[in-house]
């Protein structure tokens, strides 16, 4: 355009981080990264890395997804952008802003590291080390999301199989949330909200290692949003 130096402005550098959560022996895991090059080498990191000049950012996310932890195509996987991280100081190789998503996967595949990721891993969210760069706040930032939304939408259901249990469905609420629900309570519910779940036609039911006759077996229903929310139980010491 006449009139426009667009050499007037210092550049800077546009990256994806991705929060990668799934569910593994009952417990909530987190998809992380070995960074195998400076800076922060050694140190275990979200998977993520720059946005190429002709693809978006959501481009930019599955295609590092799949470079440094080689899950490409995974079925299931639920992605949606977070927020931008853009405090200067935040990476110490230039002024670098990051697009971070919150992603959701069921029956999570194992990973393997590429690119410039030594290794990758699933690791249990209460149990990781200090990450690298600004990607610990990343992290709470996109449980605090997920735990949020799990009130109002049906995003549950992203963590589970294609066909899951109730048990199962409950089991990603207590988890997120790190509390106990009551069990009648919940199922009831979960079945009076419409579309939530819907159940597998044909009766189809599982067994799920109780003495108790097979569970049944659900889908996830049509709706996106949950009415009345599905509110979780205060904390102790926390008000309503």
């Amino acid at each position: 355009m006449p009139g426009y130096d667009k050499y007037a402005f210092e550049p800077f550098a546009v990256t994806v981080d991705l929060a990668v959560l799934t569910l593994r022996a009952g417990a909530l895991h987190v998809l992380l990264v070995e960074r195998g090059q400076e800076p922060y080498l050694g140190h275990w990191a979200l998977p993520g890395g720059f946005v190429l000049p002709d693809e978006s950012a959501e481009t930019a996310a599955r295609r590092e997804l799949a470079e440094e932890t080689g899950l490409a195509d995974v079925s299931g996987l639920h992605l949606e952008q977070l927020r931008t991280y853009s405090e200067p100081g935040r990476d110490p190789r230039m002024r670098v802003v990051s697009v971070a998503f919150a992603a959701l996967l069921p029956d999570a595949p194992e990973p393997h590291g590429g690119g410039d990721a030594a290794q990758a891993r699933w690791l249990p969210y209460d149990g990781t080390e200090p990450l690298a760069f600004d990607h610990d706040r990343i992290l709470a930032d996109a449980h605090d999301r997920v735990g949020a939304k799990l009130e109002y939408t049906c995003l549950a259901t992203a963590f589970c199989p294609p066909e899951f249990t109730l048990g199962e469905l409950q089991q990603v609420y207590e988890t997120v949330w790190g509390t106990g629900l009551d069990r009648p309570n919940f199922r009831r519910k979960v079945l009076a909200t419409p579309g939530f779940v819907e159940p597998v036609p044909g009766g189809a039911a599982r067994l799920t290692g109780g003495r108790g006759k097979p569970a049944a077996l659900y889908r996830a229903g049509t709706a996106t949003t949950l009415h009345p929310p599905l509110l979780r139980p205060p904390r102790e010491g926390r008000s309503a």
